[in-house]
């Protein structure tokens, strides 16, 4: 067999690198999309740290192989891949966020299928990549994270506070009593 051309190395290498460093890459079918749908949809990724590829199965399935991955049969039809990976901003992508994109864009137009994907090295399923839509982004989760160290830490606060409260209370109330008693 000869070997193969030096341009479908350079694309198994470039899938390869992109699989390795993706945060998340969810698989979609993406037949009978026009090219207005598909550029559309490149954007909105690229706002969340996505990106939308399209390459050939054959080469997909050689770089997944490379890395333990079993993709084969998420890897039927015309295939894309939308890799999570930094923002231009050089912060985290949004695996949520991609995903619900995709959920969305999948909504209006039925031609977009969700087939899978992987989640740092482990391979998921449509569920599970539907899962993913669910996901509060990170910017969620990081805020009800806050939440969740704030509030037992406000309620010490509270507690502490009480004692000096309730003495100015009572301090206050021995006040209003005997300006009461003083008056009459």
């Amino acid at each position: 067999m000869d070997s193969p051309r030096p341009e479908k190395v350079a694309v198994v290498a470039e899938v390869q690198a992109k699989l390795a460093a993706a945060e998340a890459a969810i698989i979609t079918e993406y037949r009978g999309m026009t090219v207005a749908q598909i550029s559309g949809l490149r954007r909105q990724l690229r706002d969340q740290g996505g990106e939308y590829r399209v390459y050939k199965n054959t080469l997909v399935r050689i770089a997944a192989g490379n890395l333990d991955l079993d993709l084969d049969e998420l890897l039927v039809g015309p295939t894309a891949i939308a890799f999570v990976g930094a923002k231009a901003d050089g912060t985290a992508g949004d695996i949520a966020g991609v995903a619900k994109t995709l959920r969305g864009l999948a909504r209006e137009v039925p031609a977009l299928i969700i087939k899978g994907g992987v989640l740092g090295t482990r391979t998921i399923d449509a569920d599970g990549a539907r899962a993913l839509a669910d996901m509060p982004s990170r910017e969620q989760a990081l805020a009800q994270l806050a939440g969740l160290f704030e509030a037992p830490l406000s309620q010490m606060a509270s507690l502490l506070a009480a004692p000096a409260r309730d003495i100015v209370y009572a301090v206050q109330a021995l006040i209003d009593s005997q300006g009461g008693e003083a008056a009459a």
